[in-house]
């Protein structure tokens, strides 16, 4: 019981982080990890900052998939 109100809680809060527009970096680290684990994995700053330019219009950056 306590493992699926664990997992609903993680869906919720990342329901949650979505609809404001906050990037999931424990996402990005999972499939970075899974579907390029040749490449390097930004830091929490760097993820956040690429997010908010790709979001608002800033400069181009890397993209995937």
């Amino acid at each position: 019981m306590f493992n699926d109100l664990s997992r609903l809680g993680k869906y919720l809060g990342q329901a949650a982080r979505l609809m404001v527009g906050m990037p999931d970096y424990d996402n990005y680290v999972e499939h970075m990890q899974k579907t390029h684990p040749d490449q390097a994995v930004m830091s929490y700053e760097a993820f956040f900052r690429e997010r908010q330019d790709a979001r608002y219009g800033g400069k181009a950056g890397p993209k995937c998939c």
